[in-house]
């Protein structure tokens, strides 16, 4: 299991990283860009009333990544939400590395093909230094979550971070990825 390499990690180092340094002219390996790591996120608004549905939503999360998922509390106090200050309000969790590409590899060729009315994701959603961030509606949609014990749908936000400098080299990494950008 040490010498097990992903199928997107293998890509990536026989052909992307050839293709990229070609694309953008980079002097120096160095210079490609690759992944770093991504962020899974979910928010559980409804936590104020009910701390069961954050522990549901931490399970999900951890069947999603395959790892452990930290929960995320409160900073401050804030009485018009009912909110207070340490209380669980979400989960998430960074993922690198191998862990990173199969993620990557699920969501890709699993979990957005099976999205309703899925149309691609957006082009505009980079934030100006090569990070990409887009939400899911339905966590259901990734095939770890049995949807018989599902107790109630959560969203998830995905951050793409990698070490590209700006957005179109970012775009055309992920575009060999064959992440399905819309037209």
């Amino acid at each position: 299991m040490d010498n097990y390499k992903p199928r997107l990690e293998i890509l990536y180092k026989s052909k992307f990283r050839e293709e990229l340094k070609s694309q953008f002219n980079y002097k120096n390996e160095m210079m490609v860009p690759k992944l770093q790591k991504i962020v899974l996120n979910m928010g559980i608004g409804e936590a104020v009333a009910d701390t069961k549905k954050v522990k549901s939503a931490h399970r999900d999360l951890m069947a999603i990544a395959g790892q452990l998922a930290v929960l995320t509390k409160a900073k401050k106090s804030i009485a018009g939400f009912k909110v207070r200050e340490g209380m669980p309000l979400g989960a998430k969790v960074t993922l690198r590395r191998a862990k990173m590409y199969e993620f990557l590899d699920r969501l890709i060729n699993v979990a957005m093909p099976r999205i309703r009315d899925f149309r691609g994701v957006s082009k505009k959603s980079f934030d100006g230094r090569g990070n990409y961030a887009l939400g899911i509606k339905e966590h259901i949609v990734f095939p770890e979550i049995d949807f018989d014990k599902v107790d109630e749908i959560w969203g998830l936000d995905i951050v793409i971070c990698t070490t590209a400098r700006t957005n179109e080299e970012a775009k055309y990494m992920l575009g060999l990825f064959n992440l399905p950008f819309r037209e």
